[in-house]
């Protein structure tokens, strides 16, 4: 036992230092590995910061060269920019050169003839001179040869130069009538023809009634109201007749007053995005609503003068003439119309050297007439040329309304114009319209036609008229005898029908053969 603790006393130092010499070892071992780690990081970053470094030189170099070839371009620009200034300068310099050499030797050659000037007029004084001395003689001559006193022989020629005179003027005053009655015609169609291309404008056709969208089928019940109270004070406070059909989100507004139509839809429009639709408040809106209209009459009124530069003219007149503005005949604009004729007698009358601007006076207020209403008696034109008259207008521009429809007795030039451009304006294609009662009428008689032949199965017009589709009985009628009708169809419209422009007559043969496969 006590050998046992002798060997233990012994063997635990050296242990002991065993064990501290492997943990030496160890730590330094790991410490050559860190060491060795750290080495390595070193050499990358080394490396990354090398790289970098390379990039920022590279990066550097293009964005040095770039400046360069910016900056090269630049300066090439700049020299080829001052080269182009100088060839310029040196052009403008040689130009001034030769411009001071022409005026130097126009200088020398107006000197030259001022010179040759003085000299022939010298001369011509001297046979001046001679040539009265030579004309005294041979008037004293004459005189001693036909026994006759100054004052006789003045006599004698004057009157054999007025009769010579008056033959010339009436062979001139001849040959002028002449060449006005051979180009009349054609000067009048050129100056028609000028005037209409110069002042074309596009029509659009107007409606005697008025669509107003509804945002949902609720509006509708809300705009008639209880037991219809709504409507009837609309149409009581503004004179137009509402029609609520079963058309969904449509109500039509009809009436023959286009001012009050206009309130009236516009009052529509404005209680429907309101949305508080009573009694009251559509009082309070259409009154509103009126002074707005009328307030645009009034500007439109002024705007129209001034723009066609006719000025001096009565207030009254110039409400009239916004009116226009909602007043239609045959679906013409009765303001464009009056606009566009005033137009056309300005350019007219420029080319025959009239008064321009009473020209277009005459041209705008021709049809003021249409403007007043039922309240006055006559026709539009004799009630124009009484309102004209009543405000002081001109004489021809009353005469002119008065007498643009041959109502009363033509007294001035300017009337004649007014009554060829109006039948221009209105004549002009699309400007005006039928009535839709004859527009059917047409329609229903151009069908009529067509069915009346032998072996027609149907007719129909379409294209506004302008096209008829003729269907025939192929088992009744033959290839020859259908293109003999188109003919014959075609002969038979252009006999019983009156119509703008022509009618397309289609006679179609169709033959059609069905089975059923089973």
């Amino acid at each position: 036992m006590q050998l046992f603790q002798i060997l233990a006393y012994l063997l635990l130092p050296a242990c002991i230092a065993i064990g501290y010499i492997i943990c030496i070892l160890v730590y330094r071992k790991k410490q050559a590995a860190s060491e060795k780690k750290i080495k390595h990081l070193i050499e990358e970053s080394r490396q990354d910061a090398e790289k970098i470094k390379k990039e920022a030189e590279l990066a550097a170099k293009a964005e040095l060269y770039q400046r360069r070839e910016a900056f090269e371009k630049e300066t090439q620009e700049t020299k080829m920019e001052l080269r182009l200034q100088e060839k310029r300068l040196s052009k403008r310099e040689d130009n001034q050169e030769r411009k001071m050499e022409l005026l130097t030797k126009k200088e020398r050659y107006i000197d030259t003839l001022s010179a040759n000037f003085s000299v022939k007029e010298k001369k011509l004084d001297e046979k001046r001179l001679e040539l009265e001395k030579t004309i005294e003689e041979g008037n004293k001559a004459l005189l001693r040869i036909s026994n006759l006193s100054r004052e006789d022989a003045e006599k004698l020629l004057l009157s054999r130069l007025e009769n010579e005179l008056d033959i010339k003027c009436a062979e001139l005053i001849s040959k002028k009538i002449t060449e006005a009655k051979e180009n009349a015609e054609q000067t009048a169609i050129s100056l028609i023809s000028a005037s209409i291309q110069r002042c074309a404008a596009t029509h659009t056709a107007e409606n005697i009634v008025s669509s107003i969208e509804l945002p949902n089928n609720e509006m509708k019940g809300r705009i008639i109201g209880r037991e219809g109270r709504n409507i009837r004070a609309f149409e009581k406070a503004t004179g137009i007749d509402v029609i609520v059909d079963d058309t969904p989100g449509v109500i039509v507004l009809s009436g023959f007053d286009s001012v009050r139509r206009e309130i009236a839809r516009q009052s529509m429009q404005k209680l429907i995005l309101d949305g508080r639709i009573h009694p009251t408040h559509i009082e309070e809106i259409v009154k509103e609503t009126e002074k707005e209209i009328e307030q645009v009459i009034q500007e439109t009124g002024k705007q129209t003068c001034f723009e066609l530069g006719v000025h001096n003219i009565h207030q009254e007149l110039i409400k009239l003439i916004g009116r226009l503005k909602y007043r239609t005949s045959y679906g013409q604009n009765q303001l464009q119309h009056s606009i566009e004729v005033s137009n056309l007698m300005g350019i007219i009358a420029g080319e025959l050297k009239l008064d321009v601007p009473l020209a277009k006076r005459c041209g705008l207020l021709h049809d003021i007439g249409k403007a007043i209403g039922p309240e006055m008696e006559g026709t539009h034109a004799v009630a124009g040329a009484d309102l004209a008259k009543r405000y002081d207008e001109r004489p021809e521009v009353v005469n002119a309304i008065g007498g643009h429809h041959e109502e009363t007795p033509v007294e001035s030039v300017y009337t004649v114009l007014v009554s060829a451009t109006d039948a221009i304006s209105a004549g002009r294609p699309g400007a005006r319209r039928e009535t839709l009662e004859k527009y059917i009428k047409r329609l229903e008689k151009l069908e009529s036609i067509a069915t009346s032949f032998s072996g027609v199965e149907s007719a129909y017009a379409i294209q506004a008229g302008r096209e008829v589709r003729v269907m025939v009985c192929p088992d009744k009628t033959n290839d020859k005898a259908a293109a003999k009708m188109c003919y014959d169809i075609a002969r038979e419209i252009e006999g019983q029908l009156e119509y703008p422009g022509e009618v397309v007559v289609t006679v179609i043969r169709e033959t059609r053969f069905v089975e059923h496969a089973k």
